[in-house]
């Protein structure tokens, strides 16, 4: 089954799905927005694919290219080879591969969002630098009904770190936890969140291309295993008014070639001058990444002060008001927490705009200021302003406005995943802004 044309890792996967009876592949890759998509294959074309690529429509993928240079190319990334363990029947398998997207002459598409972050890996690598990411993904677990449609009503009424009876969906967590286990997951940690419904599961940190792959890949194994049980899993970021949202802190540092490249033990929160740097980047575009990494109109209703997001733009060792924690860790551990990204997010597109940010801080000596250790939800405006304290975006509106005119955050995305971006979020915007809710004609239509 292996053919001279294949690399040592795809003749291994060609190995693999010969041993473990994997009869379709899945090949998949993201939209624009983070949509999962996918193209079955039998696994008896995994060669072809590997050798061709397998050609499908860009025209019909949002955010890809215009019907008239619609055919592309999906080019199966061997490292990514793992079989589905809610697709087993019996002796049966089915596997997934992600795919980079490339045109017809197999250059690589721009546009493409996984070609979007290894653009940007490229450019820190060249800088001598790895990225490192430990994203911490949200989402609820809500009923459905008779017909399986979904609901917002919680599967369990738990807190923060409770346990059953009250935490209904523990085993639930742990049916998602083996099934991420048996595709090649490292789970550090899992519990219930805050609110009711709401759950957590934290992977090991990775380099940010696999963190971007995991992200997705985490996102479809809660679905479909929460479907299993006759629940919808949702990674939307404020399901409910008036109880905390979903967001996906990530823990980032960089690598060189001596080690943790932001880990200085003589300073008082264990960072390097490096470190700072790149945190500086981030705090001085955040307001132009917040597009990318709280993508949607809904996004904006989580980012409020007194549900333990953070709404303005410093650092802290100490508080979850502001943007960046600054966790006690040292050593190979020494990184800081970005707190604003939520799971809705492209993990590719997020992951390149906060690390395009850093990177252009580390660049141009950006200065992140001193820390702020007071709860800013406390501040008025005066005090902010004499902390030098900004605010992130209110709205997907103003967000995309922050992003248009942000050359370091839109050079990272590219033209061309900016402008369909852009137009993309400006869509959604405008829908929402002509759409009236139940919240306003529950308070003006008999009011007035």
């Amino acid at each position: 089954m292996a053919n001279g044309n294949l690399t040592s890792e795809e003749q291994s996967v060609l190995k693999r799905i010969e041993d473990e009876n994997v009869k379709f592949l899945r090949l998949q890759f993201t939209d624009i927005t983070g949509t999962v998509k996918n193209v079955a294959i039998p696994a008896s074309q995994a060669e072809k694919a590997f050798d061709e690529g397998i050609w499908f429509d860009g025209s019909s993928i949002e955010g890809f290219v215009r019907i008239q240079e619609s055919d592309m190319r999906l080019e199966p990334d061997p490292t990514t080879f793992e079989v589905l363990p809610w697709r087993s029947d019996g002796d049966v398998a089915s596997a997934r591969l992600i795919c980079d997207v490339a045109h017809t002459d197999g250059t690589p598409f721009a546009g493409g969002p996984r070609q979007v972050l290894k653009s940007v890996l490229e450019k820190a690598d060249e800088m001598g630098y790895t990225a490192s990411i430990g994203p911490e993904p949200e989402f609820f677990l809500f009923e459905t009904d008779e017909n399986g449609n979904a609901t917002t009503i919680p599967h369990d009424k738990g807190g923060y770190f409770d346990l059953a009876p009250k935490d209904l969906a523990s085993d639930v967590r742990r049916d998602i936890i083996f099934a991420l286990e048996d595709m090649g997951f490292e789970i550090e940690a899992s519990h219930h969140e805050v609110a009711e419904g709401q759950h957590e599961i934290n992977f090991k940190y990775d380099d940010a291309l696999d963190a971007a792959d995991n992200i997705a890949t985490f996102r479809s194994v809660v679905r479909a295993v929460a479907a299993q049980n006759d629940l919808h899993a949702t990674f939307m970021p404020k399901p409910i008014a008036e109880i905390n949202g979903s967001g996906m802190h990530s823990h980032i540092s960089l690598f060189d070639e001596d080690g943790n490249a932001f880990a200085d033990d003589d300073d008082e929160f264990n960072l390097s001058e490096l470190a700072y740097k790149f945190m500086g980047g981030i705090l001085n575009h955040a307001e132009a990444f917040a597009a990318v990494t709280n993508p949607t109109v809904n996004s904006y209703k989580r980012l409020v002060p007194g549900y333990e997001a953070p709404v303005y733009v410093a650092w802290s060792d100490t508080n979850r008001s502001a943007l960046v924690r600054v966790p006690d860790a040292a050593g190979t551990s020494a990184r800081f927490e970005i707190r604003n990204p939520d799971p809705s997010c492209n993990p590719y597109l997020a992951l390149a705009a906060i690390i395009g940010a850093g990177l252009h801080g580390i660049e141009n000596d950006a200065d992140p200021g001193e820390p702020v250790r007071e709860d800013i939800y406390e501040f008025d405006d005066e005090k902010r302003e004499e902390y030098g304290i900004t605010t992130l975006p209110p709205n997907l509106e103003r967000a995309a406005d922050a992003l248009e005119a942000d050359e370091v955050i839109t050079e990272a995305l590219g033209e061309h995943v900016t402008e369909k971006f852009l137009q993309a979020k400006r869509a959604d915007y405008a829908d929402y802004k002509t759409h009236v809710s139940s919240w306003e004609t529950d308070r003006y239509l008999e009011k007035f």
